[in-house]
């Protein structure tokens, strides 16, 4: 008979997101793992079966929770638009934090992205559905008022979509602030006139 697991998957998985996120997935050793989630190296096998098991549980986990975040931040104001602008002025916010890590769809776009098929599909799936949560706002805003009816909504929602993984990277990367400002009046000046 099998012993009952004796620590929470979801929490664990958690855990795990973060080490992932800040680290990466090459730079993350299995040691890193283990003392973030406090599992022993059999459970973490018998669980997830790999260090890579692990981060795609990991990884959707963060889809899933920035998904959720996405959509009630799209629908957190009386317009759309001032959504749209109030969900990019916290991506800005934190951007600007001391220690930016980015977002990890993006991070991991860029390191396993190129060369992993599994890993790619995964994050065409959350860029698409980032896309599709904006260009769902943007007509929320034709509806409202806040946005021209004259907008494309899927050309905007893209470019939205372009420039939120952009000003992560830059983040990231440590760009200045008024770059990624500057960048940002710009695609929403677009969107409103």
């Amino acid at each position: 008979m099998a012993r009952p697991r004796e620590f929470d998957e979801q929490e664990v998985s958690l855990k795990a997101m973060h080490v992932f996120w800040d680290k990466g997935y090459e730079a993350t050793s299995l040691k890193d793992l283990l003392e973030a989630t406090g599992l022993s190296k059999s459970s973490l096998y018998d669980t997830f079966g790999s260090k890579r098991g692990l981060f795609l549980v990991s990884f959707e986990l963060f889809r899933q929770e920035r998904m959720r975040s996405l959509k009630a931040h799209l629908e957190s104001k009386a317009n759309a638009f001032d959504s749209i602008e109030s969900f990019f002025r916290l991506v800005l916010a934190h951007a600007h934090h001391e220690e930016p890590i980015g977002c990890m769809s993006c991070n991991e776009a860029i390191e396993l992205g190129p060369h992993d098929e599994e890993v790619q599909k995964l994050i065409a799936k959350d860029f698409q559905g980032i896309e599709d949560a904006l260009v769902a706002a943007i007509e929320r805003g034709k509806l409202d008022g806040s946005i021209p009816l004259s907008k494309d909504s899927r050309m905007h929602g893209r470019a939205l979509t372009v420039t939120y993984q952009g000003l992560q990277v830059m983040a990231r990367s440590r760009s200045v602030k008024e770059r990624l400002n500057d960048a940002l009046t710009v695609v929403l000046e677009a969107l409103k006139k």
